[in-house]
C-alpha cells in the first residue's frame, strides 16, 4: 500500500460545488429582487445579456481547451457539466449587480467578456483562477469606461452617491435608514444592505460561505473607521454614525459577502482567511480615507487575491491559531490603526 501526500481539502464531493453554486444563487435572490423592483427592465436586460454572454464564452473557451485525443463532441458530451453553466451565470449576475442601472450594454458585454476569458478561462477554468472574475471585470470597466458610469436618482443638492459626499453633510440627504434599505443612488445590487445581510445569513447557515471572511473583514474595517472618526475629532454619537455610514455605503458589504467568500480565490486555512480579511478591511479603509476614489472594495479584493498563494505557501501555512499568530495579527492591526489615526490628523 502506497501513501500519497495530498493537501486539504481531503474530502471531495462531486455535488459540493453544485450545491454551493445553487446556494449563492438563492442568496442573491433578495438582492436581485430589489434590483428588479427598483430598476425593472434596466436590470433584467443587463442581467440576461451578461449571463448569456458569460455562458457562451465559457463554452467556447472550454471547447478550445480540448486536447488532441478528443473531439469537440466528446469533450462536451463527457466533460461539459452544470458546473460550466451555473458559475458563469453567477459571475455575470454579481458583475452586473456592481454596475449602475444606466450603464451601456456595450460596457456590460466587454466587462463580462473580460471577466470570463481573462479573469477565469485563461487560467484553466473553474477552480484555477487567482482573481475573482466579477471583481476583475468590474475594475476593468471602471478604469476603461469611467465616463460611462452615472447613477440614477442622484440628489440634485448632494450631487453624488452617498460615498461621494462629505460626512456629516451627507446625512442631511441620505439617512442611515435610507442606506440600509437602499433608498440611495448607487450600483444596482449594492445599495440595499438589508437584502445583502439576508443573503449573508443564508450563506453562513448553509456553510457555503466562511463566516470568518465576512465577520473579520467587517470588524477590521469598522475598527479602522472608528479610529478614523476619533482621529478627526468627532463626538461619540457622530463616530458611531460615521462607522455605520461607511459600512452601509458603497459596495463593501456586497463585496465581502458575495465576492471575498469565493473559496477559489481565498485562502484555505482559518488563519489564512483572517489574514486575507484583514488585508481587505484595511485596504478599503485606507482607500476611502486617503485615496482619490470614494470606493475601494473591488480594488482591495484583487490586491488580497494576489496574496492568497503567499498566504497558502505550504512551508508556513498552519491551520492552528497559535500564540505567535495571535500576537502578530494583533500587532498588525495596532500598527494600521495608528497609521490611520495619524493620517487623519489624530496626532
Amino acid at each position: 500500500m502506497q501513501a500519497i501526500a495530498k493537501k486539504s481539502p481531503y474530502v471531495r464531493k462531486d455535488t459540493s460545488t453544485k450545491r454551493m453554486m445553487v446556494d449563492v444563487l438563492i442568496a442573491l435572490l433578495p438582492v436581485m429582487a430589489f434590483a428588479l423592483f427598483q430598476y425593472k427592465f434596466d436590470f433584467a436586460l443587463r442581467a440576461v445579456v451578461a449571463s448569456v454572454v458569460a455562458v457562451l464564452l465559457e463554452a467556447l473557451a472550454f471547447g478550445l481547451m480540448k486536447d488532441e485525443t478528443e473531439t469537440w463532441k466528446e469533450r462536451f458530451k463527457y466533460k461539459y457539466t452544470v458546473n460550466n453553466i451555473v458559475p458563469p451565470i453567477i459571475t455575470a449576475l454579481i458583475f452586473v449587480l456592481t454596475l449602475p442601472s444606466t450603464i451601456s450594454l456595450v460596457v456590460v458585454v466587454v466587462g463580462i467578456s473580460f471577466a470570463i476569458l481573462i479573469g477565469k478561462m485563461i487560467f484553466g477554468g473553474l477552480g484555477r483562477n487567482i482573481f475573482n472574475p466579477a471583481g476583475l471585470g468590474r475594475v476593468f470597466v471602471a478604469l476603461s469606461f469611467a465616463s460611462f458610469f452615472s447613477y440614477e436618482g442622484i440628489d440634485a443638492i448632494a450631487g453624488a452617491t452617498a460615498l461621494g459626499s462629505s460626512f456629516p453633510d451627507v446625512l442631511n440627504y441620505y439617512s442611515i435608514t435610507d442606506l440600509l434599505f437602499g433608498l440611495v443612488p448607487g450600483s444596482m445590487g449594492e445599495i440595499n444592505k438589508l437584502a445583502i445581510i439576508i443573503g449573508a445569513i443564508y450563506l453562513i447557515a448553509r456553510r457555503s460561505a466562511d463566516y470568518r471572511v465576512i465577520v473579520t473583514s467587517l470588524l477590521t474595517f469598522s475598527l479602522f473607521m472608528l479610529v478614523a472618526g476619533i482621529g478627526i475629532g468627532l463626538d461619540f454619537n457622530s463616530v458611531i454614525k460615521y462607522v455605520l455610514f461607511h459600512i452601509l455605503s458603497g459596495g463593501f458589504l456586497f463585496g465581502i459577502v458575495f465576492m471575498a467568500t469565493d473559496p477559489v480565490t481565498s485562502p484555505y486555512t482559518g488563519p489564512g482567511r483572517l489574514i486575507f480579511s484583514l488585508i481587505i478591511g484595511a485596504l478599503v479603509a485606507i482607500i476611502r480615507l486617503f485615496g482619490s476614489l470614494p470606493e475601494g472594495m473591488v480594488f482591495a479584493l484583487l490586491v488580497a487575491n494576489t496574496f492568497v498563494a503567499l498566504i497558502d505557501y505550504k512551508k508556513w501555512t498552519n491551520s492552528l491559531y497559535t500564540k505567535k499568530f495571535i500576537i502578530g495579527y494583533a500587532s498588525v492591526i495596532l500598527v494600521i490603526a495608528l497609521i490611520v489615526f495619524a493620517g487623519v490628523g489624530g496626532f
